[in-house]
């Protein structure tokens, strides 16, 4: 199986932009559906993004426009371009594998469920 590692959270002002990566070992990306969630304390954690080996993505309504998912499979890397940040966006980010038919529909691509690769997440703070 895959073993996934986050990097390039931080803490950044509202308005400002950060790259998250999620870099892939052991198994080719190309191999799952990708997806990026998050998880405020207190809250649920959701999904915010996902890729499929083919390039087609999926976003949550509440990021649509401000952030973009993509791959880079020569680097066997994910990443999550967040632009326009809000507070609303202050979370722990999560990538996350899965089998390839998990991003046939949108709704399950952004579903927690079909996901059973995680990395260990790490932390978005957006200052008002």
């Amino acid at each position: 199986d895959v073993q996934l590692v986050e990097s390039g959270g931080g803490s950044v002002q509202a308005g400002g932009s950060l790259r998250l990566s999620c870099a892939a070992s052991g198994n080719r990306l190309s191999s799952y559906c990708m997806g990026w969630f998050r998880q405020a304390p207190g809250k649920e954690r959701e999904g915010v993004a996902a890729i499929d080996s083919g390039g087609s993505t999926s976003y949550a309504d509440s990021v649509k426009g401000r952030f973009t998912i993509s791959q880079d499979s020569a680097k066997n890397t994910l990443y999550l371009q967040m632009d326009s940040l809000k507070p609303e966006d202050t979370a722990m980010y999560y990538c996350a594998a899965g089998p390839a038919a998990t991003c046939m529909y949108s709704t399950q691509a952004l579903g927690v469920i079909d996901y059973n690769i995680w990395g260990q997440g790490t932390q978005v703070t957006v200052s008002s």
